[in-house]
């Protein structure tokens, strides 16, 4: 095959948006098509270790870089890949989202959009006018075009724009593409030469939290117990899966669907709490039928979405448990052979804040098709002049 394409990776995490491009041309809902490999991550950058061991027991070929983006030059990250400048097809990446998050907007800075991570915004510009890639894919999530960060986010669309790249965003949902996931996350794509890029139409439809409208021209949304089909059941949990504690025996009372809103007044539970007195997820359970929500990647103990199945402790009591990493994977459309390092909570913070693969693919698929490297129509590669 032809020589590969090198990308260059920025707050590669898990690596959703590596794997992505790397598949980029593989089918689309086969998470164990590899591609042609078309595309090559060359280094990827992050500042946790967790996520760098994922990095390296799945990405072998891949050169890594460790640390604060802040302190590491454009020239290290393309010297670690041996390229230099313009030399990349890509650049890609999800600079941390903490600061554009719904969670902890208690706190009076991120309501603001004080948070000195925000500047990482302007670390990914930093790399792209000194990288000068043919373009650049950016993933985020939502909350980074709500009015709270306007000026942050205008600012980093009038930086890109000024380097020629022409940046076109959207919000993209996860479930719309074939992800069993419910989750939404904003893109911004631009190409060197300043031509617009148009977005991926979506494939899939259904209902969503925010709309009830559904396109009977598309495939249905893939629900939670599609996704899991071929998994192991288990009837008994390992300890760190239970749902216990203050709020075990209520969760365990929860329908398939519903959350703490099962015990109020309103329905048929007990009545334990008011009304819109807990954020939505407070002891979610996942509805089979429908696509996962969100999955959080800092759960608190009684924060889901849990399994809709309960099972039994050591004890021989019901409880309702927490999703296993094989599960998440398929929530994420992650292959069930992806590796991911550390304990627990590491790979739930990690999947948690990863780019779902088959969203991160139909994005940069249409961008590689655009470009002029994927010829869709005859489903095969063109060599590039």
């Amino acid at each position: 095959m032809a020589e590969q394409l090198p990308v260059v990776s920025l707050f590669s995490g898990a690596g959703g948006l590596d794997l992505a491009v790397e598949r980029v041309d593989g089918e689309p809902l086969a998470g164990d098509d590899p591609g042609s490999g078309l595309l090559r991550v060359s280094v990827a950058t992050d500042y946790n270790e967790s996520a760098l061991r994922t990095l390296k027991a799945n990405f072998r070929d891949t050169s890594t870089l460790t640390g604060d983006i802040r302190n590491v030059s454009t020239e290290q990250i393309l010297a670690s890949a041996g390229l230099r400048a313009s030399e990349p097809v890509l650049v890609v990446g999800g600079p941390p989202c903490t600061p554009f998050s719904k969670s902890g907007f208690w706190l009076e800075q991120k309501r603001e959009s004080r948070d000195p991570n925000a500047s990482l915004l302007d670390e990914y510009v930093r790399v792209v006018r000194e990288a000068r890639p043919e373009a650049f894919i950016l993933e985020n999530v939502q909350g980074l075009t709500y009015k709270t960060h306007k000026a942050q986010f205008e600012r980093l669309l009038k930086a890109l724009g000024e380097l020629g790249y022409n940046p076109q965003w959207k919000v993209l949902l996860a479930a719309d593409y074939g992800v069993p996931q419910l989750r939404r996350r904003v893109f911004v794509v631009g190409r060197r030469d300043g031509e617009k890029f148009e977005f991926p139409e979506p494939t899939h439809s259904g209902w969503s939290e925010h709309s009830r409208a559904f396109d009977t021209s598309k495939l249905p949304h893939v629900t939670a117990a599609e996704a899991f089909e071929g998994l192991p059941r288990l009837v008994r949990a390992a300890d760190d899966e239970v749902v216990d504690g203050s709020y075990g025996e209520l969760a365990a009372e929860v329908p398939p669907g519903q959350n703490y809103l099962w015990h109020t007044e309103r329905y048929g539970g007990r009545n334990q709490f008011q009304w819109r007195s807990r954020y939505w997820t407070f002891l979610l359970r996942l509805d089979p039928n429908r696509p996962s929500t969100t999955l959080q990647a800092q759960p608190g103990p009684w924060v889901g979405p849990f399994h809709w199945e309960n099972v039994l402790t050591t004890a021989g009591v019901e409880r309702a448990r927490r999703l296993r990493v094989n599960e998440m994977l398929r929530l994420m459309s992650f292959p069930d052979d992806f590796k991911i390092a550390g304990a627990r909570a590491d790979v739930q913070r990690q999947l948690g804040n990863a780019v779902p693969l088959e969203l991160g693919k139909a994005v940069a698929r249409a961008l590689m098709t655009q470009l002029g490297y994927i010829d869709v129509a005859q489903r095969q590669l063109v060599v590039a002049g």
